[in-house]
């Protein structure tokens, strides 16, 4: 069981690498299955991937009306290397065998008819050539060298290929495990066949709680932004203005700043914050928002396309300014707030109740919420290094000095924190992990289900493997054998 339990991890985690990888897409049609004869030299089946010297033209396999060319294999991995992974530590056998597997999904996608958003993926490629290109010092013609293309537009095509066909891939998995749930009795079960000296160790997990103080932004501060914005309104619908040169020159928000401000919003997944959103999706073509709020600062809109549920605006961001006498203000406050928790006058969980800032945590008593696991646990190993940073000294119940940190818009905010409990490192125990073991045990049962799905998948699949891998040791029937 533990090793089921080990390989679902190295599975996982070599689907990871493989998903940020850029892998030649070419879709075809073939129907019968049989082994090509007409390949390359034959790798040994653990040999690790050469990076250089393979015929990188040869079909390594079709599955369905995908097909996997040696190309595919070697750019995998120059990628992996570039992004600063091992390439001795997958071989060429298990990088071709999860090559299979995404395939056989994103084929299986689309016999079941799953919908891809194009413009979705189009948008995403931008983002990454745009992360490439801050790779190699903001130089496309380096990126373009390094990909083998000629221009921006056949890279961006063939990137939109590769990311369509993974995202295909991945919707078709969590379709075949959408509804798999575990029992209590299953978890036990689960948990009972583990023998005892093969149950996993859980690493020292912490309990973190916090208090926040911002500094309160001035109605001075505040109207001066809301003034500016009404300006660039006026200035676009009176004097003809740029909106999208407004954006370059104005806006506060530096992530949408390089493409004018540009974000394209559906109306059936909730991107960008709420209050965006409602904004958005009231306005017609054209139309300019008054001023509004977020938690990022002050906005307008301009809507300048809708296509079905798609709506593309442009926004500026304006972030009002705090006072020096504001930052004052916040940081005697604070330590006022820790010097009544430090004399007993006050617990730290009612100083969070009262005086925090924090809407997330105030009425929890500051307690923070570990994202990956939605519950009050931090493993030690595992945690954010910027959190631990912060945590790494305190003893239970300890109080930090006041940290300076920033928000989400820059500004400055002050903070102190806890640890409410620590569990050091322990064999797992039933009662007291019984969400980590469930989590595993529900890992176990859909991988069960993934086997059993690729098993009866790939005997209905045309299938097509070259010479060359037929010794390979694959986990699953590529060969039909």
């Amino acid at each position: 069981m533990q090793l089921k339990i080990n390989n679902l991890k190295r599975i996982i985690n070599l689907k990871h690498i493989i998903a940020v990888c850029l892998i030649l897409f070419v879709s075809t049609g073939m129907l019968a299955q049989e082994i090509i004869d007409e390949t390359p030299k034959a790798a040994e089946k653990d040999s690790v991937m050469p990076l250089v010297n393979v015929k990188v033209d040869g079909v390594s396999a079709v599955i369905g009306e995908y097909i996997i060319l040696e190309s595919d294999i070697e750019k995998t991995m120059r990628l992996l290397k570039s992004q600063g992974i091992d390439p001795a530590t997958y071989t060429r056998c298990q990088l071709f065998g999860r090559l299979l597997e995404d395939k056989l999904y994103a084929h299986h996608a689309i016999q079941d008819s799953i919908v891809i958003n194009d413009a979705e993926i189009r948008s995403y490629v931008n983002q990454q050539v745009e992360q490439f290109k801050q790779e190699f010092n903001g130089s496309l013609k380096e990126v373009l060298a390094f990909y083998k293309k000629d221009d921006e537009k056949s890279l961006k095509d063939e990137m939109f290929e590769i990311n369509k066909a993974n995202k295909l891939a991945s919707e078709m998995q969590k379709k075949i495990v959408a509804d798999i749930e575990v029992t209590p009795e299953e978890v036990r079960q689960f948990f009972n066949k583990i023998a005892k000296e093969q149950r996993p160790t859980f690493g020292t997990e912490l309990k973190v709680a916090q208090i926040i103080i911002e500094p309160e932004v001035t109605e001075e501060d505040t109207q001066k932004v809301i003034d500016q914005l009404k300006e660039f309104k006026r200035d676009v619908q009176e004097n003809n203005a740029n909106f999208r040169s407004k954006v370059v020159l104005y806006t506060d928000d530096i992530a949408s700043k390089k493409n004018g401000g540009l974000y394209t919003l559906n109306r059936t997944k909730p991107q960008m914050v709420k209050e965006f959103r409602e904004v958005a999706f009231s306005m017609q073509v054209g139309e300019i928002s008054e001023p509004f709020k977020t938690e990022f600062g002050y906005h307008i809109i301009f809507l300048e396309k809708i296509r079905g549920q798609e709506y593309d605006v442009r926004h500026i961001l304006l972030i009002p300014e705090v006072s020096q006498e504001s930052v004052k203000e916040a940081k005697e406050r604070m330590e006022t707030v820790r010097k009544n928790i430090m004399e007993g006058n006050i617990t730290f969980a009612e100083a969070a109740k009262e005086s925090s800032d924090e809407r997330e945590t105030k009425f929890q008593g500051g307690q923070l919420i570990n994202p990956a696991t939605q519950d009050y646990s931090f493993e030690l190993t595992k945690m954010d290094p910027e959190l631990y940073g912060q945590i790494q000294n305190l003893e239970n119940n300890e109080i930090s000095e006041i940290i300076v940190d920033r928000d989400r818009t820059g500004n400055v905010k002050f903070k102190i924190m806890t640890v409410t409990d620590r569990i050091d490192e322990h064999e797992a125990d039933y009662a007291r992990d019984y969400l980590k073991i469930k989590e595993l045990a529900l890992s176990e049962k859909r991988l069960d289900v993934i086997a059993k799905w690729q098993k009866e998948k790939i005997m209905d699949t045309y299938i097509k493997i070259s010479d060359v891998y037929k010794d390979c040791d694959f986990s699953s029937n590529w060969l039909k054998k």
